[in-house]
């Protein structure tokens, strides 16, 4: 058997996805930028998944601009809010991305803006009442960017209570929703928000596609130049079959979205009760309540002289995870999520991330092959 829990890192593409987006491989091929029939018909493909993406959101599907990646999504939202809307003052964590953090530093490294750190406890929860005292201390335009929900530890952040704290001081407001689109709910006329980034496959889409939501009221100008693809928003002709395949692929996760959440939680809480019961001094990283992203996994295995070679092992019993750990040594500077939260640098990390394919079966095989690597804990006398 083989298992694959990295969900996080990238999801299956769906058999329903793949059959909307092969007519538009093969025979609906013209450029979206023609006005023959040929570019009509994918155009109009393309403005059916737009209305998909918006649909879903709850948000007017002008609002909605297609892009390669979260990553670039990303980008977007942060570089366009100091190069046209005047910020000088970025709010973020220290457990963003890397497509947030490496840009908001080169922002400052610029010297366009000043990036400010909220402080985050051991669970990842960010410091609200900081983000308050230090909105009010600003006399300038601030960007408040963080992620919905931490694709490391799963640990979230509240959206309404950062939409009324960034109301309360004018402030821009930011969210890298990638590891949660699909799998939870948004109403984005109930939390107008100005950006919101997606991937397409976080949620059984096809790679090379992602979205930028960019609300009505805030206007910013093109981030990629050179033609007038997206409105004009961003140049390039479009990964047609890429932004089908999304639009299908969020349609049909809000479609069976109640469904997919129960069978993934509840293999989330077996796999939890299964570690506790078979291993000794396991421990979780981050917020593993109900509160927290029900599709990840942290699990924080005890100081051993295995766990250099866990993730190892874990691949050649055929079991796909991603591993991390907080800085042990000057030369190994670990997950920088684990070092943010303070997590034991001689525990191993190892993120198990589901999806709605995954099985209770699969997580017994996990188990068992855990037990071999690691060992069992003790039978109490």
């Amino acid at each position: 058997m083989k298992v694959y829990l990295d969900n996080a890192a990238t999801t299956p593409l769906s058999d329903e996805v793949l059959n909307a987006m092969i007519p538009f491989m093969k025979e609906h091929f013209g450029n979206p930028s023609a006005i023959h029939s040929f570019g009509r018909t994918t155009r109009t493909a393309i403005e059916n998944a737009r209305k998909q993406v918006a649909k879903a959101l709850n948000c007017s599907p002008a609002e909605i601009f297609f892009t390669s990646s979260g990553t670039e999504a990303n980008n977007m939202a942060i570089k366009c809010s100091v190069q046209d809307l005047g910020v000088k003052h970025i709010i973020t964590s220290p457990i963003e991305h890397h497509c947030v953090s490496h840009t908001t530093d080169y922002i400052e490294e610029k010297g366009l803006a000043k990036v400010h750190l909220l402080n985050v406890n051991e669970q990842g929860e960010m410091d609200l009442v900081q983000l308050d005292n230090l909105l009010a201390s600003l006399n300038e335009q601030a960007l408040v960017t963080v992620m919905h929900a931490n694709n490391e530890i799963g640990t979230m952040v509240d959206l309404n209570k950062l939409k009324e704290i960034c109301t309360k001081h004018n402030a821009l407001l930011h969210t890298d929703t990638v590891q949660t689109i699909g799998h939870y709910p948004f109403d984005l006329q109930k939390l107008p928000i100005n950006f919101l980034s997606g991937s397409g496959h976080k949620f059984h889409g096809p790679k090379g596609s992602g979205f930028i939501y960019i609300n009505a009221n805030t206007k910013i100008k093109s981030f990629i130049h050179g033609g007038a693809q997206e409105r004009n928003m961003r140049a390039g002709t479009e990964n047609m079959y890429g932004i089908i395949g999304l639009g299908k692929a969020i349609e049909e996760a809000y479609a069976h979205f109640e469904e997919h959440k129960n069978h993934i939680l509840s293999i989330k809480k077996y796999m939890i009760n299964q570690l506790l019961e078979n291993f000794k001094d396991i421990k979780f990283n981050g917020d593993t309540s109900e509160n927290s992203l029900y599709t990840v996994l942290s699990v924080s295995f005890p100081p051993s002289p295995k766990n250099e070679t866990l993730l190892f092992n874990l691949d050649i019993n055929g079991i796909a995870a991603s591993g991390g750990s907080a800085c042990s040594s000057g030369a190994d500077t670990g997950s920088h999520v684990l070092n943010a939260i303070k997590a034991d640098p001689n525990r191993k990390g190892i993120r198990f991330s589901f999806s709605r394919y995954t099985t209770k079966e699969e997580i017994d095989f996990v188990i068992e092959k855990l037990k071999s690597i690691v060992g069992v804990k003790e039978a109490v006398a």
